[in-house]
């Protein structure tokens, strides 16, 4: 497959972040490794996406720390970005809400038509042909040409802003500009097949089997229309855990579960046993998160009294 006939993915991870741990990043990587070996996917772009304050989890620090420690952590990555929507909003947002807002804040900014998992787009999917002589917002130093191949949806904490991030493949330098810029009229795309997949660990599989958990029709929505990305940890099998839901079986050619090493050392890693290192001065603490992360923490005094 060519790479314009190959499906563009943004990788969508939800959740508390509390603290964001190594093994988190490692599920974007193992994630965007996977896809890329099946040789019909092409990750442009990933997302975190920390849980409001208000979510009620005992021990869930303030969304001002959680969102910087997140920031810490994909500071050394080139695709992976935080985005602060989820914080931001009065309330506690579904996991599905946070699905359609980026699947709409990415129609909106570059003039996306996302395909359905279950119905490809047979539309051009980002963009129209363009009056060339239009400023061009994408620039870079290495005198490339500047019709990029996709498009990537990045957040980026800062001013309470998202942010979006267009960058031709592969680049080392790009310009963010504001969400409410209309890339569409400016700039020339190339057709592409473009989906927001949810990115997640077998835990969260495991919790869609749980009656009365998730609300059924969002259910529907987040695989029947979106689609995810399961990495397995401690050991679960995603196969066996899909058996268990009706409507996991129903959409089971949507769930792409990563198949790759079944001890990987951080599919063992969590935030929980990160905040038990903390609060008991373990040193495999540097086993579970970063550096920057370790130093914030301490800095800022969070998890070391088990009050959180």
């Amino acid at each position: 497959m060519t790479e314009t006939t190959k499906t563009h993915v943004i990788l969508l991870a939800c959740g508390s972040f509390n603290p964001i741990t190594k093994g988190h990043i490692q599920m974007f990587e193992r994630a965007r490794d996977y896809l890329h070996k099946t040789g019909r996917f092409i990750v442009i772009g990933g997302i975190v996406s920390p849980v409001h304050d208000s979510y009620g989890k005992t021990g869930l620090v303030s969304s001002r720390h959680r969102l910087t420690m997140c920031q810490l952590a994909i500071q050394s990555s080139d695709w992976i970005r935080v985005d602060p929507w989820e914080c931001y909003q009065d309330t506690w947002q579904t996991t599905c809400s946070v699905l359609e807002h980026h699947r709409d804040l990415m129609k909106r900014v570059t003039g996306c038509i996302l395909s359905n998992v279950n119905t490809p787009s047979i539309t051009p999917v980002i963009g129209q042909p363009q009056n060339e002589s239009s400023q061009n917002i994408y620039q870079n130093n290495n005198n490339v040409s500047n019709k990029p191949t996709a498009a990537k949806i990045l957040g980026k904490v800062g001013e309470s802003l998202s942010r979006i991030c267009c960058v031709r493949p592969p680049m080392e330098r790009f310009t963010f500009v504001d969400e409410n810029a209309n890339l569409g009229t400016v700039m020339r795309y190339e057709e592409i097949e473009l989906r927001i997949l949810l990115l997640c660990g077998s835990d969260l599989l495991e919790s869609f089997c749980i009656p009365g958990l998730w609300n059924e029709a969002d259910m529907e929505v987040i695989v029947g229309e979106f689609g995810m990305v399961v990495v397995p940890r401690d050991g679960a099998d995603p196969d066996r855990i899909m058996n268990h839901s009706s409507i996991l079986r129903k959409y089971k050619n949507n769930i792409l579960v990563v198949k790759d090493d079944s001890n990987h050392p951080m599919s063992v890693v969590s935030s929980t046993k990160s905040r038990l290192a903390l609060q008991h001065g373990d040193g495999h603490v540097v086993d579970y998160l970063c550096q920057p992360v370790i130093d914030y923490i301490l800095k800022s005094q969070l998890y070391i009294n088990a009050s959180g």
